[in-house]
């Protein structure tokens, strides 16, 4: 069964007089289930695609559908619930809120849920907290940590309400070999056990290694 499907998708972005055309027609699939790599040089499109698949960008053309739902007809509050029910998304900018702590950061999905007491979101988020390496900076703020902090923080709270779907841009990027290696096994656990589809836009080989299937995409277009 196909989680992610994705036909004839086209994304424009202006630029200044011009029109730079980012995606020029992506058809992909995604089975329920999958751990997928996206490869392709800096430019090619990755990012946008993982953009528009995680509801934080719309397509200028062509079907998107997550789950059988055609998320290019939804409204903004309907794209909002797929967002926090069934997308964990781990940014390569970490996104983390300034003035939150470690555990604060993770909770805040929990938080917009509306669906379990206090009790529980410290639970949830200590769990992952400690599965990242971060049991002893549950108080710190975002500037006081180190970047590869602040991604295993991202990577946590991207993990914590058990999506559905994972999108991960460039994941490894600011963590040492060890620690990127232990995410990695966290991740495929979760796929194993959870049946939780990842994508990966990655240019690291290690990550490479774990994935199921890789998609390369060259100026907008996959690559056969």
């Amino acid at each position: 069964m196909n989680i992610i499907e994705i036909k004839g998708l086209k994304k424009d972005y202006p630029l200044g007089a011009t029109v730079v055309n980012a995606l020029r027609g992506i058809d992909l699939a995604v089975e329920e289930g999958e751990l997928m790599s996206i490869v392709g040089p800096s430019g090619s499109g990755k990012t946008t695609l993982l953009n528009v698949i995680g509801c934080i960008d719309h397509a200028t053309e062509g079907s998107v559908q997550i789950g059988g739902r055609e998320i290019t007809a939804l409204n903004d509050r309907e794209i909002t619930g797929i967002r926090l029910h069934k997308i964990g998304f781990i940014f390569q900018t970490f996104n983390l809120i300034p003035v939150l702590d470690v555990r604060e950061n993770v909770e805040f999905p929990l938080l917009l849920m509306k669906k379990y007491s206090g009790a529980e979101l410290h639970k949830r988020a200590d769990k992952l907290i400690e599965e990242v390496g971060l049991k002893e900076f549950t108080k710190h703020r975002p500037a006081e940590l180190s970047g590869g902090q602040r991604q295993r923080v991202a990577i946590a709270r991207a993990l914590v309400t058990n999506p559905d779907i994972v999108l991960a841009d460039e994941p490894t990027a600011n963590l040492d070999s060890v620690t990127g290696a232990s995410i990695l096994e966290l991740m495929k656990e979760m796929n194993r056990v959870e049946k939780t589809t990842f994508i990966f836009s990655t240019h690291d080989a290690n990550v490479l290694q774990y994935a199921k299937r890789i998609v390369k995409i060259k100026d907008g277009l996959t690559v056969q």
